[in-house]
């Protein structure tokens, strides 16, 4: 049995402090409000702070969940061959779970939920699964290239979608701030969305979303192929590489956005920057294993053991602060604020995760994702029996 690779559990929960912060725009402020900070009259500090994550959390970090998603990916699938196991129909089970865990995510609980991405992009990796490195890495950077040259160019607001837009983030507000329940979940259920668009386009967004989010999960595919982060020592000197020329680079392009005020490339540059800028991360966060690892990168691989759980607990806190059937601080707190709480609630998940796997070898959301998978109540691979060869 294969040991876990600390560098991966490790960024895992890196990760999840990032999504954390960056989800505290959708949290306080929702989906589409997060992007329209003018209708919340932010403060002098809150104005520093958004700008701040807009440049350095947001956009940044789901990448590196979808890295780290095909890198295990990868790496399940070379444990299920070892025991001689069905692949992909180990594989589609488990994007079945995902899928139904992020239907009941994005109704019952928040709408900002990955999980249905998750098992999107899931079962479109099973068409890359056996391929070579190279194919790997030849279809990261194609489908890198041509989804990143749909960020430039720009669309022309009318006075109807301003007004679309301002009438949505009205009735998400009150939505979210009522103190009924009831009422956000009715919001979600609704379907309604601020654009004045023909159906099929929606449905094109809906295959076109996977796409959009290929890139990084078949470069991690790539990277868990040529075996990347296991001998960190060795690879110190492309880790510091790496995050000194996508960090900074990655950083340059999503500045842009703020500092030059021509959205016809600026967004395309943002976009760009933002995977340069999560590889940048990935990188020197990888750095850090090149000596020893002590308590302090130990208590992010213990948050990364428990990522399902760890993320949607994070949910199930944040919208019992924001919304109006918990504390009903939606669109009060403020982003700096906001940003505090985010570290707050990771320390505690730094605090109690180790705890619990004290107790439990997997949380109970990844406790169900294993049964499911296996098809095993103790949520085990199940070893295969191999037939004895009968003497001659």
């Amino acid at each position: 049995m294969k040991r876990r690779i600390s560098t991966i559990d490790g960024l895992r929960g890196f990760s999840l402090l990032g999504i954390l912060i960056a989800n505290m725009l959708i949290f306080q402020y929702g989906i589409f409000g997060k992007d329209s900070p003018e209708h919340f009259q932010l403060s002098s500090p809150d104005t520093v702070a958004y700008v701040w994550t807009k440049i350095f959390v947001e956009g940044s970090f789901l990448p590196i969940f979808m890295f780290l998603f095909g890198y295990s990916l990868i790496k399940l699938k070379e444990k299920l061959e070892r025991n001689q196991l069905k692949v992909k129909r180990h594989l589609v089970r488990r994007f079945l779970l995902f899928f139904a865990f992020g239907l009941f995510h994005s109704i019952f609980i928040w709408e900002g939920d990955i999980l249905l991405a998750y098992s999107l992009i899931g079962f479109l990796m099973l068409l890359f699964i056996n391929r070579k490195k190279k194919t790997l890495l030849v279809w990261a950077i194609v489908l890198f290239v041509l989804t990143s040259l749909m960020g430039f160019g720009e669309i022309e607001q009318t006075e109807k979608d301003i007004q679309l837009m301002e009438s949505y983030i009205l009735e998400e507000t009150e939505a979210y701030s009522s103190d009924r329940y009831a009422d956000a979940l009715a919001f979600r259920q609704s379907g309604e969305l601020p654009f004045d668009l023909p159906e099929f386009f929606y449905v094109l967004m809906l295959v076109l979303t996977p796409l959009l989010i290929a890139p990084l999960t078949l470069l991690g595919m790539y990277a868990a192929k040529r075996n990347w982060f296991t001998n960190p020592k060795q690879e110190r000197k492309w880790y510091i590489r790496g995050a000194m020329g996508f960090g900074i680079t990655g950083l340059l392009l999503k500045s842009s956005h703020y500092i030059i005020h021509d959205p016809s490339w600026t967004e395309g540059a943002y976009s760009i920057g933002a995977i340069f800028l999560a590889l940048g991360y990935i990188f020197g966060f990888a750095i850090l294993y090149t000596k020893e690892a002590g308590k302090f990168l130990s208590s992010f691989e213990k948050v990364g053991q428990l990522s399902l759980t760890n993320y949607l607990t994070q949910s199930i806190i944040c919208t019992a602060i924001f919304y109006g059937y918990g504390l009903g601080l939606f669109a009060k707190m403020g982003v700096f604020l906001g940003i505090l709480l985010a570290f707050v609630i990771f320390v505690l998940q730094i605090v109690f995760s180790p705890l619990y796997l004290k107790c439990f070898r997997t949380g109970p959301f990844e406790k169900i994702m294993r049964i499911g998978s296996y098809f095993s109540l103790k949520g085990q691979v199940k070893q295969k029996r191999r037939r004895k060869e009968s003497a001659a």
